[in-house]
């Protein structure tokens, strides 16, 4: 067993604890008496994971960086690594567990469902599912993780849970991005078109958002729409919100765990946490049509991910 550090890319003016999460991390290794090291994936990390995450904002859409960022550093970069070390194994600490079952491993949920974190893991193919470990998925309570950690005396037992955007924590998405992209005030439109506010700039709204900008109502407002030529967002009452609910969607850059799902049973979550909705029809093309309307409108450039009761089939970026 060896530990390993993933050091990631940090923004310049934001507080960020890598340091600090470092000497934990070397802590419990000379606890644990197993050799350590730090990997530094500052370049992919930038280049796969923050640089997408502005051309989606820039372009409209709102990206799910924590997709990426397991797909592409954690069981991409790194595991290549460690697999070019040695290692046959890669073990995290995702809410999720992985089995396998009929020739295949099959990526399921984790036992505690507030922790469980398969939703960010749909990407992930039988090439790296056969080398993962997710040790704390079997653990059905996070407050059983920490009497564990006690009782092998880790000096992290009493770590506060890590958050936030992936390796870099808690961050005013907006602040962020300004020093990336020119965002300027503009109108903030009521369904039929009057202005009745003002916004910080378009581009980082998200459809559904209900905070963030000035509007002259009485009654809690959503973002419906974002015009970027124009720099409007349109916005209404959850009544209108659930009007404009599709009951399809168009998906891209699909993904399965094992094979393209087939049969009864498949159900869809398009947010973490959110609701599972009934899948009547999966097309190879990315066509998805659901047993009833949603209730809400997902955002563009957001996740569509794919169950079949416990296990997570795969899923896709909705495109509409």
């Amino acid at each position: 067993i060896r530990g390993v550090f993933l050091k990631g890319w940090y923004p310049e003016n934001i507080p960020c604890t890598w340091k600090e999460d470092r000497q934990d991390a070397m802590r419990v290794a000379a606890h644990l008496g197993i050799p350590f090291s730090t990997l530094d994936l500052t370049k992919e990390y930038k280049e796969s994971v923050i640089d997408y995450l502005i051309n989606e904002y820039e372009e409209g859409r709102t990206p799910n960086p924590d997709v990426l960022c397991n797909r592409d550093i954690k069981f991409g970069a790194f595991l290549s690594w460690a697999k070019e070390n040695g290692a046959d194994k890669v073990a995290t600490g995702h809410y999720a567990r992985v089995e396998e079952k009929d020739g295949f491993f099959r990526l399921y949920k984790g036992k505690d469902p507030k922790k469980d974190q398969s939703y960010f893991l749909y990407a992930l193919t039988q090439n790296e599912l056969a080398h993962i470990l997710f040790p704390l998925g079997v653990i059905e309570d996070k407050s059983k993780t920490r009497t564990f950690a006690k009782k092998y005396h880790l000096p992290v037992a009493e770590k506060r849970d890590s958050q936030g955007l992936c390796f870099i924590g808690h961050v005013d998405i907006e602040a962020f991005l300004r020093q990336y992209i020119s965002l300027s005030p503009g109108d903030v439109l009521d369904a039929e078109g009057n202005k009745i506010g003002v916004h910080e700039g378009a581009e980082v709204y998200t459809i559904g958002q209900r905070h963030g900008f000035s509007a002259k109502n009485n009654e809690p407002t959503y973002v419906l729409q974002k015009d970027l030529t124009n720099n409007t967002i349109t916005v209404g009452s959850k009544k209108e919100q659930e009007s404009r609910a599709p009951q399809e969607l168009m998906l891209q850059n699909m993904t399965w765990t094992h094979s393209f799902p087939k049969g009864e049973g498949i159900t869809a979550q398009y947010r973490y946490h959110g609701p599972e909705v009934a899948v009547e029809n999966i097309t190879e093309e990315g066509r998805v049509v659901f047993r009833e309307q949603l209730t809400e409108v997902p955002a563009a450039g957001q996740i569509l991910v794919f169950y079949r009761g416990e296990e997570c089939l795969g899923g896709g970026t909705i495109v509409y």
